[in-house]
């Protein structure tokens, strides 16, 4: 076992999926961002208890008006113009619900994508300045993950990887498709970069533990130490316990210690899924120290509207993050609410605009559900930071 994990690390380090998008018109790219969509589970929303696919048509519905409305004067890139294109949607993560069995039974995640597939690549209707249909890029989450390799609890089918092999079919472009029963999760990692207006834009495998940092290296090798760099991965930096490989026993996914094994790194902290992650979190600053281009890191997992500076466990080091709200699980808008109801008027996404020529990007969130159906576009928070 420990031979192939060598060997599996190996090959993560060779291989890249980088790709240089088409330069934007005047240098200045135009993204959608959000989040944990979990289609497969349900909440209260606009006055009925409805599916995530109800509530995501809902979403993608006012996604789509974004090009008749303008950018408030905020003093950010292109603040007061019409928005008019989009040139891509970026979704971080749990694009399926997990299909646990109790409380509620939940849909497979081959039932899952197929909604998402139908909701969203056939109902987002934006298009770039050539017009051109807007493009996605799309990472994995814990419950996609899970969903492919087990869970602590009960499962119903007790794997479905059905999602995590179309998010890696469409977004690493594999020689050979992998299927449900083909796609393997310890040596298929969702990781792959892009070039777009001069700043590199790193999609990591749900937080960059040690072996996904062997692959990051690989792939920062190549481009200039002046080039931006801005990370999206599933997990905050403060990343989870529970997420690690279970540093117990034989390592497996079990009811007893909880692990769920979603990240190749054992867990060094401690033996429990309440231990801290410090050890870990030291680790990653160290590279993001040795790569100072790294100017932005954006993430879903814990779902609320907020930006906000990463210190690291021991205050040295200033990240700017970005985290964005899920139509269904938010902290504050959704399921994950303390109420368990959530505040339906806080949903929101955000819009990432990244100015190549004077290396400057605008995060604004966009509240999409202030007073029910006929909302208007409603903007939130916006944070301007510089990219040099």
């Amino acid at each position: 076992m420990k031979r192939f994990f060598v060997i599996a690390l190996m090959l993560l380090s060779l291989y890249s999926c980088k790709k240089d998008e088409k330069s934007p018109l005047n240098g200045i790219v135009q993204i959608v961002y959000t989040s944990d969509l979990h289609y497969g589970a349900s909440r209260n929303f606009r006055g009925e208890f409805v599916s995530a696919s109800t509530v995501n048509k809902a979403l993608i519905k006012q996604i789509n008006t974004l090009p008749e409305n303008t950018f408030p004067f905020d003093g950010g890139v292109n603040a007061g113009k019409m928005i008019q294109t989009i040139d891509y949607l970026i979704i971080n993560g749990d694009i399926t619900d997990r299909q646990e069995v109790v409380p509620f039974a939940v849909q497979s995640a081959t039932l899952s994508w197929g909604q998402f597939e139908a909701d969203y690549f056939n109902g987002i209707t934006l298009k770039n300045p050539n017009n051109e249909k807007a493009g996605f890029w799309l990472g994995c989450g814990n419950h996609d993950a899970s969903n492919a390799i087990g869970f602590t609890k009960l499962m119903q089918p007790v794997t479905d990887a059905s999602a995590m092999a179309n998010i890696y079919n469409l977004m690493m472009s594999p020689s050979e498709a992998r299927t449900n029963s083909t796609y393997n999760y310890r040596t298929d990692k969702i990781n792959y970069s892009r070039n777009i207006a001069g700043v590199h834009l790193l999609f990591v495998n749900m937080w960059p533990d040690s072996a996904q940092r062997i692959w990051m290296e690989n792939d920062l090798s190549t481009i200039s130490n002046t080039t931006p760099i801005i990370i999206f991965t599933h997990d905050q930096p403060a990343c989870e316990a529970k997420h690690f490989t279970n540093p117990n026993g034989s390592h497996d996914i079990n009811l007893t210690d909880k692990f769920e094994n979603l990240l190749d790194e054992r867990l060094k902290d401690g033996s429990t899924i309440d231990s801290e992650t410090v050890i870990e979190q030291r680790n990653m600053v160290a590279f993001l120290k040795s790569h100072p281009n790294i100017k932005a890191y954006f993430h879903g997992n814990d779902n609320r509207n907020d930006f906000y500076v990463y210190k690291g466990p021991d205050n040295t080091i200033n990240l700017n993050v970005f985290r964005v709200d899920s139509p269904m699980k938010g902290t504050i808008s959704g399921l994950e609410a303390a109420d368990e109801i959530g505040d339906e008027t806080k949903l929101s996404f955000q819009t990432i605009v990244i100015d190549g020529a004077s290396k400057t990007m605008t995060v604004r969130e966009c509240l999409w559900n202030t007073s029910g159906a006929t909302s208007p576009l409603v903007w939130g928070e916006t944070s301007t930071i510089s990219l040099k």
